[in-house]
């Protein structure tokens, strides 16, 4: 059961309801929607990681994968699941990340890293210097800040969801909640 009850509609302003009914029913936008100074900023950071990165797709959902197993967040994890095998993350893959198996084998030298790196930057506040310079062999300076902000955006969407209990009850795959991946912006 949620923490906190849903936010009273008549106090959200007319410009956070019109945003917000662009979207479908979801309970963390409704929680989120305490918070109404920062709710369209939240919603508008989640859509520029879908459409305005650098960072491919498909490394996206690695390092999303991986936050919500380190920050233990089911939420985060059942959203992912299937826009991270949309994004052609394999079964095996999501397994992997799931079980903590960080240095398994049959991870691929570059999925090994991306996935030990946000794994590190949940864990801790510093990074070895051996592991980033393995990550500054495979991104570019873009996209390594591009990985911290998406720890950071699925961290604090993920500890939304753990604090306050907030209830699984849609997972996204398809639906364009948050934008069209081929509109990318630079």
């Amino acid at each position: 059961m949620p923490r906190l009850n849903d936010p009273d509609p008549n106090l959200v302003p007319a410009d956070v309801r019109d945003f917000l009914s662009a979207l479908p029913p979801d309970p963390m936008v409704k929680m989120m929607t305490h918070s109404v100074g920062t709710v369209k900023l939240f919603i508008q950071l989640a859509r520029a990681q879908f459409t305005a990165l650098e960072l491919p797709a498909r490394s996206r959902e690695l390092v999303i994968l991986t936050v919500a197993e380190y920050a233990e967040s089911e939420f985060v994890a059942a959203q992912h699941r299937p826009i991270a095998e949309a994004a052609g993350v394999d079964q095996r893959t999501r397994e992997i990340i799931g079980g903590q198996d960080i240095d398994n084998p049959d991870l691929s030298a570059y999925d090994r890293t991306l996935i030990r790196f946000a794994a590190e930057v949940v864990r801790s506040p510093r990074v070895p210097d051996d592991l980033f310079d393995q990550v500054r062999r495979i991104l570019s300076e873009r996209e390594i800040v591009e990985v911290l902000q998406v720890v950071g955006y699925y961290w604090s969407f993920g500890r939304l969801a753990t604090v306050l209990n907030v209830e699984l009850t849609t997972v996204y795959g398809d639906e364009p909640l948050l934008g069209d991946e081929t509109e990318r912006a630079d």
